[in-house]
């Protein structure tokens, strides 16, 4: 999971090594679309053929790779799935033309007219069909088992905890088959927080299994230090909406992790309200948010 990363995903290093012309050539919608999907997928689920215009998908889950092609005016312009870059070495017959068959087909149904819909073709794909073992390392969001112990640093990984963290959980959200919850917890410093959310995500499959796990905190430390980071786990700008909403609601020493389960479905600018409602709602039931009895008075 990137960490250290307020509002976008982490740059990935396929991306970083693209040269000037590259990525003068590209636009802004299909550059920050690009990096979202390396940073979400891995380096190199997504990289700059030889032809303009033309990328490399290396789907998850997968052994088919797919030549995409994206006009200039995208994503204004739907892209173009021009055929298979490679079908595996272990791939049985048909199975590269069929994954070619689905991809054109959720992309069609997908887009929509000045959206990025790339990462919504690719979740719906890889829920219709089944998993291969791929030649490509495969660090999909969906599957992923891999501790997130390399993603922050060794001395915040190598703390232990003797009792589980005391979350707080909000009541669970379900919108178009995409499903929602929060927990938050008080925590005294960003070691702490990490430290919970590494036993989070090393105790419970099921959340680190979870398409993104959007993290925020806001912490008041010794000799008026002050301490504030988030995390969007691939939904962009998701941890930033958060960790606002905590300012707006003056909370302190606390932090809040909400977990999304992609259900195939987009829901455009409705997937931030939940995010928040949810998160607002784990505030409430942890008794974090203070009730102003003035501001009640005046309302009687």
């Amino acid at each position: 999971m990137p960490s250290g990363n307020n509002y976008a995903p982490a740059l990935s290093q396929p991306y970083q090594r693209f040269n000037r012309n590259t990525a003068s050539s590209m636009n802004e919608d299909l550059q920050n679309e690009l990096e979202a999907i390396n940073s979400i997928y891995g380096d190199g689920a997504l990289i700059a053929s030889d032809e303009s215009g033309v990328y490399i998908l290396h789907l998850p889950q997968q052994t088919t790779s797919l030549r995409i092609l994206f006009p200039n005016d995208y994503p204004a312009a739907p892209p173009t799935v021009l055929g298979i870059q490679s079908s595996g070495e272990h791939s049985r017959k048909g199975e590269a033309a069929q994954v070619v068959e689905v991809i054109r087909g959720v992309l069609g149904k997908v887009f929509q007219p000045g959206e990025v819909c790339l990462f919504d073709v690719i979740e719906e794909v890889n829920t219709i069909l089944p998993s291969q073992t791929s030649d490509y390392p495969d660090t999909g969001i969906q599957d992923s088992t891999e501790s997130s112990a390399d993603t922050y640093p060794a001395s915040a990984v190598a703390i232990t905890i003797e009792e589980p963290p005391p979350w707080a959980l909000s009541d669970v959200v379900t919108e178009l088959k995409s499903v929602f919850i929060a927990r938050c917890a008080a925590v005294s410093s960003p070691d702490q927080a990490k430290q919970y959310l590494h036993h989070l995500l090393d105790s419970d499959k099921k959340v680190r299994s979870a398409t993104h796990n959007i993290t925020a905190w806001r912490i008041k430390g010794e000799h008026g230090a002050t301490y504030q980071d988030c995390d969007d786990d691939g939904e962009t700008a998701a941890g930033g909406r958060v960790l606002h909403l905590m300012q707006l609601m003056d909370l302190w020493d606390v932090m809040v992790v909400v977990t999304r389960w992609y259900g195939g479905h987009q829901l455009g600018p409705r997937r931030f309200s939940i995010i928040n409602t949810v998160a607002r709602d784990a505030f409430v039931k942890g008794d974090f948010v203070r009730e102003d009895s003035s501001a009640k008075k005046t309302k009687r």
